[in-house]
């Protein structure tokens, strides 16, 4: 199935992650058939839907006849078998999706593209017992699915290059940034990181360092307000200076031997800081040092504008900050 084809979707599975994609794709146009044997999915999907609505029409503002028409099945054989693509969010056990994909499969158009949300389930093994299993990729999305734009998209060992490539165009259709996972992995990439953050939060915790509202904070006060800009490479790629990454890593490098974090680092191989080096520099794309500065600065400033509206994180500090210096300006003046 060709992306600019696709005019219904199939939602299988009406949870938090079910619910955002129906969101998604019904403010962007397309009808959407949900199906979830839960007694109050369609209540739940409603609220849902009714919540997202208002941060989509902040998005993007969609006339009401533009948008798509929900229909909620009684079955997963009626949601998928007029839906040219389908979307599975049923629960992370490896044994109910495949029994649902096969359902999806047996009854779904054989050109209709399956996309599964998992957050670490491989391809290969959901896929293993469908007929047209060359259809089926992993869609991995990012809670509030509504809003984030990031998909991670990773193919088993049957599924077609043209699967892919027509769910990567189809999802940014729905105004999303697929990434492909090049190689099948437990976790993809995104979930790899931060399960690996997650393991380090609960040994702080476990050995007493700092308390869960102490490790929120070192995050959102911090790092966490970069994040939203340029990823850590690049971040650590500003940190050297005019070097770049290789500076950073002469620096910094030494300390991956001290026991900052229960993860062991990889051995600092020259080829392993060669491909630091180039990846960063193809990322900076030629940009002068101080171009990129600029830019983050910017970016930072109206993050922490919007957090202040909102009396919220870095943003309340602004705010508080603000009116101390206004306070004391005002004092020097008297």
């Amino acid at each position: 199935m060709k992306a600019e084809e696709i005019k219904n979707v199939a939602i299988i599975g009406a949870g938090v992650i079910g619910a955002g994609w129906a969101a998604r794709c019904l403010h962007r146009g397309f009808n959407v058939y949900v199906s979830d044997p839960a007694p109050n999915a369609k209540e739940v999907l409603d609220e849902v839907i009714t919540n997202a609505e208002s941060a989509l029409q902040k998005i993007i503002s969609v006339p009401e006849h533009k948008k798509g028409k929900l229909y909620f099945m009684n079955s997963i054989k009626e949601a998928v078998e007029n839906a040219d693509y389908i979307q599975e969010s049923a629960p992370e056990v490896e044994k109910i999706k495949i029994s649902i994909l096969n359902e999806i499969d047996k009854y779904s158009k054989p050109d209709a593209i399956i996309g599964t949300s998992t957050s670490g389930l491989l391809p290969t093994r959901l896929q293993s017992e469908m007929m047209y299993p060359e259809r089926l990729v992993v869609a991995h999305p990012f809670n509030p699915v509504y809003i984030l734009p990031l998909v991670e998209i990773c193919g088993g060992e049957k599924t077609a290059e043209e699967t892919k490539e027509e769910a990567e165009k189809f999802y940014r259709l729905i105004g999303m940034h697929p990434l492909l996972v090049r190689k099948e992995i437990d976790g993809f990439i995104a979930d790899r990181l931060l399960e690996a953050l997650w393991r380090e939060i609960l040994h702080l915790i476990n050995d007493g360092i700092a308390t869960t509202g102490e490790i929120d904070d070192a995050i959102s006060y911090g790092a966490g307000l970069r994040w939203a800009i340029m990823g850590t490479n690049m971040t650590y790629y500003l940190a050297g200076g005019k070097r770049g990454m290789r500076h950073f890593m002469e620096q910094f490098g030494p300390t991956l031997k001290l026991p900052w974090a229960h993860i062991e680092a990889p051995e600092l191989t020259n080829k392993l800081i060669d491909e630091m080096v180039e990846g960063t520099a193809e990322q900076a794309e030629g940009k002068d040092l101080r171009e990129w500065e600029a830019l983050r600065d910017n970016c930072l400033v109206d993050i922490m504008e919007a957090l202040a509206k909102n009396d919220h994180g870095a943003g309340k500090v602004l705010k508080e900050d603000r009116e101390t210096q206004a306070e004391r300006l005002t004092l020097e003046y008297k």
